[in-house]
Formats: structure tokens, sequence, C-alpha cells
């Protein structure tokens, strides 16, 4: 039964960061920028929904405000840092590092806002429980649940369907092209950022709600999206959800073999292996 809870408990979890996955995904594929500040996003959205809760907002308020924060950050972040430095002909190192210390600002502005130490939600309704064939779940995982594959499959019917998830493709497909058929890739580069960092609230809010937050949780969950990322297949949503999925589950199953602190290892080690005999990913065929 303790196998079926983790399991279950991965799956859950692995839907959240699977949504990071697949909005880290577009970012890079669309801007070329490997984003660090993203996960320090996902965190964001996460104290903004508790601040406003504590100060009397109803949470189904608050969710939207934070959206709404993340989404004009990510803008910000993008047109007023990375558009910036690309116009000066940066090198790809050198945006790595700007989005290093885009992400180290955000984190250590929370820490000194709100202080460093873990901070959770008094929200009772994300304390109440339901216990489905002996599984005990929270509400807040099934808030997670439901709203992490509405936003996993509403990402994908976004990058193949809408216009704009068109225009991105494109401009992730030839940059160049882009410009010169007037496409305008620093728009849609401000455009993507916004998008995503407005979605990652949501899980970031979600997760939070259900396991507490601290300013620097952001920085395994980029990394865990990283990892998803490239092992599901560079530029395959489908691809890096499900990726993201098999590796939270596993992080969280190996719990009963080896204590805690190890699971990350444990984690990292399945990525090295496939690595090693499957360099491309598990799914080569690119969504974006």
């Amino acid at each position: 039964m303790l196998f079926l809870q983790l399991l279950i408990d991965g799956l859950i979890t692995g839907c959240a960061f699977g949504v990071v996955a697949v909005t880290f995904t577009v970012i890079y594929t669309t801007t070329q920028v490997f984003h660090i500040g993203h996960g320090s996003i996902y965190t964001l959205g996460g104290y903004v929904t508790w601040y406003l809760t504590e100060q009397g907002v109803p949470f189904v308020l608050a969710l939207p405000v934070a959206v709404i924060v993340c989404a004009a950050a990510g803008a910000l972040i993008q047109g007023q840092l990375y558009n910036r430095l690309m116009q000066r002909k940066a090198t790809p190192l050198v945006l790595l590092i700007a989005s290093l210390g885009a992400a180290l600002v955000i984190e250590n502005t929370l820490a000194a806002v709100f202080s460093p130490n873990i901070l959770n939600f008094t929200t009772v309704w994300g304390n109440r429980t339901v216990s489905l064939a002996g599984v005990t779940l929270g509400l807040a995982q099934v808030a997670i649940l439901v709203a992490d594959l509405a936003l996993f499959g509403g990402m994908v019917a976004w990058a193949n369907y809408t216009a704009l998830g068109k225009r991105t493709r494109a401009v992730a497909a030839n940059d160049f092209l882009a410009e010169i058929t007037r496409l305008e890739p620093r728009r849609v580069h401000v455009a993507v950022l916004a998008i995503t960092s407005g979605v990652v609230a949501i899980p970031g809010s979600l997760i939070a709600l259900d396991h507490g937050m601290y300013p620097y949780s952001g920085t395994l969950v980029v990394l865990t999206a990283t990892i998803a990322m490239i092992s599901g297949g560079l530029g395959n949503l489908i691809g890096g959800f499900i990726a993201a999925v098999i590796l939270s589950v596993v992080q969280t199953v190996s719990t009963i073999f080896m204590p805690g602190e190890w699971s990350i290892a444990a984690t990292f080690g399945l990525f090295v292996v496939l690595m090693i005999f499957k360099p491309t990913g598990l799914f080569v065929r690119a969504t974006t």
C-alpha cells in the first residue's frame, strides 16, 4: 500500500513538473535561452498566492493575480534583459549568466521579504483529504492533477492550433527567416515568456499549497524540467511531460529502497544511463 501511495504522489507531483518541463521547452526552443529563472518564476507564483490568501483574499481570486504577476515578470525579463542582450550580440554563455542573475535576484528578494524559512498556506480546504482504494489524497493534490493535466493539454493545443503558437513554432524553427519575413521574433519571445511564466504560476501555487514553499525551491524544479526536456526529446512537449512524470515517480518511489536524500541522485543516475543509451531522448519527433 505504501508503494501505491508513493506512486500516486509521484504521478501527481510529476504532472506539476511536467508543466514546468513543457513551458521550459517552449522557452528554450523559441528563444535559445537556458532560462534558469523559470524556476524562480514558478516559486514567485506560490509566494504571491500565499501572500494574498494571508490578507484574506480567496485562493480562487489570488491564483489569477499570481498568474498575471508572473506573466508580467516573465515579459519584463525577456523584454528588458534577454532582448537587450541579444541586440548586443551577446553569447549564449552571457545569456545563461544573465538568467542565473535574474533567478538569484528573485529568490533572494523573496527570502529577504518573506524570510528563507518554509512557509505553509493556512487555507482550510487545502488540508482536507479524501480516501480512494486505500490511498489518501489531499484536495490540493486533486487540484494539482486536474489543473496540470488541463494546462498540459492547453499548451499542446496552443502550440499546434493557435496563430501565436504556429508563429512561435516558425520562430523556433528559423529565427533569421522569421526576422526577414516580418514575424517579429523579439515580440514573439516576449509573448512566449509571458505565457509560460503565467502558466507555471499555477503549479507553483498548487504545489506550495500542498507541500509548503521556500525561496530556493525553484532550483530543483527547473533542474528536473531540464532533465525531462532533454530525456523526453528536445522540442517534444508530450515527451518532456511524460519524462517529467517518470522522473518524479522514480524520485518518489525510490525512497522505499534508499534514504530520501538519495532520491535525487537516483533521478540523475537514471538520466545519465538514458543519455548513454539514448542520447537523442526517448521521443525524437518534435511537436514545436
